[in-house]
């Protein structure tokens, strides 16, 4: 008897052993790829050349070069920020820091092409970089110096073959676009390939819009246009509603968009700081971490600063509130949301806006499942990356974050990562801390550099600007 027994045991099979870089063991990961989150408690995991490649109960068969003690700690995906704008390297390291790993430029110049190279070949530590081309606009109250102005068939066009040229594999089209150029960049970028975001254009803005007189191009003219995602709330609010604070309107219109099929970046910090500097009358421009946006940028907003410093809070802090609103009513509706933080621009600080237009989500009365997702899963699956970015799957990249507390039961956990995966590397507290502290260390040659550069290559006369 005991003899069969031995011979049995003997001829059992192995363990299959698998062998990687690094274990992270005893954690508690959490995903968001399902319609109700995927917790597992205690378990290994097990990473090599920068993906996952097991989750598993017990340790058994894992082998690894190194292993990281996750006890007591929750692990997410990495968090995407799906509207930022980046005019420097230096900025990168705050993202990281906050446990953003993904990010979507939004105002593309030639610099961003060479910066996502970089930051893929690992010579740059930074979050993935996914970027437009320079925001494609025609003249009227919302142009700026950084857009590529267009207003013919024939100029848009070209300007859509130069970026496409250059290597940019997203177009950001702007609000004052008009009907000649936009319908020509649909079509050249459609010929292209290229894919189409941003704003939704309203063409001219002639006297009287929109009180007395309807947009140039009506909002649902551009709901079926292909747009990989529209961009802000308040626009939908201004371009959809005419800027009326009408709730049944506001739920007809986030039906509308649901039955498009068009996800929407709410990014509702972009106007909640505008109520912040208003309500404080220009404290907030330098609350804690402002230091980490990029000086010269803030250099260009000195009239906006003063401006919101001295407009009346009351007002802003009603729309404020119905954005809140509209974005209850768009996920209600059933609008796949994805978070953007307009970081980078006015006090919008790189890393921080994530968490905190996250928890304005929440505020909305998204749970915070609900916001997580709009980070991770969601904006894997606009971006074609599904099952392989913004999950804690195997196969999914190991690009992961870790909280000794809970972001499902308080998404104010977010502010406070423990350690970060970046491509398979771990980075612990305090490499977190030396990376937002170096994000301090602004190069403002090289940002002027970036956006001069990037300027006189799409055509801008830099001299007759007199910015050089």
């Amino acid at each position: 008897m005991f003899g069969a027994l031995l011979t049995a045991c003997a001829t059992q099979p192995a363990t299959p052993t698998l062998e990687g870089d690094l274990l992270i063991s005893h954690v508690r990961v959490v995903d968001f790829s399902g319609e109700v989150p995927d917790v597992r408690e205690d378990v290994f995991v097990l990473v090599d050349e920068g993906a996952i490649i097991a989750v598993a109960d017990t340790r058994e068969g894992l082998i690894a070069a190194t292993e990281q003690d996750a006890s007591g700690l929750t692990m997410i995906p990495g968090l995407t920020d799906m509207h930022v704008h980046i005019w420097d390297e230096a900025e990168l390291g705050a993202y990281l820091s906050w446990g953003v790993t993904r990010v979507r430029n939004m105002s593309g110049l030639p610099f961003h092409l060479t910066l996502a190279e970089q930051i893929e070949a690992g010579s740059v530590l930074g979050p993935h970089l996914v970027t437009t081309g320079p925001i494609l606009n025609s003249a009227g109250p919302n142009a700026q110096v950084n857009h590529q102005l267009v207003e013919t068939e024939e100029e848009a066009r070209a300007a859509v073959a130069w970026q496409a040229e250059q290597g940019f594999t997203r177009l950001k089209v702007y609000s004052n676009l008009t009907r000649e150029a936009y319908d020509a960049v649909l079509q050249e970028a459609e010929a292209r390939g290229v894919i189409v975001t941003g704003h939704t254009p309203e063409g001219v803005r002639g006297p009287g819009v929109p009180f007395e007189a309807p947009f140039d191009i009506a909002f649902d003219e551009v709901l079926n246009d292909g747009f990989e995602t529209i961009e802000h709330v308040e626009s939908l609010v201004w371009h959809g509603l005419s800027d009326r604070e009408d709730a049944v309107a506001a739920q007809a219109l986030a039906g509308q968009i649901a039955e498009a099929g068009v996800p929407v970046t709410p990014t509702l910090l972009a106007f909640h700081n505008l109520w912040r500097v208003a309500d404080t009358q220009g404290a907030a421009l330098t609350r804690p971490e402002t230091d980490l946006l990029n000086p010269l940028v803030q250099a260009t907003e000195t009239d906006m600063y003063e401006y919101w410093s001295g407009a009346p809070a009351g007002p802003t802090a009603e729309q404020d509130a119905f954005h809140l609103r509209m974005t209850r009513w768009l996920h209600a509706a059933g609008v796949t949301l994805v978070a953007g933080s307009d970081a980078g621009i006015f006090t919008n600080v790189p890393g921080l806006s994530l968490v905190e237009e996250l928890e304005l989500m929440v505020a909305a009365g998204l749970t915070p499942f609900d916001a997580l997702k709009a980070a991770t899963d969601a904006p894997a699956q606009v971006l074609g990356r599904k099952g392989l970015d913004g999950c804690a799957l195997e196969g999914c990249a190991a690009d992961l974050v870790l909280y000794a507390c809970d972001p499902l039961a308080d998404i104010s956990c977010l502010h406070s990562p423990e350690a970060l995966i970046r491509a398979g590397v771990w980075l612990n507290k305090a490499d977190l801390t030396a990376l937002r502290d170096s994000a301090r260390n602004h190069n403002l040659e090289r940002t002027q550099e970036n956006v001069l550069g990037g300027l006189a290559a799409q055509g801008v006369n830099i001299s007759a600007l007199g910015l050089n």
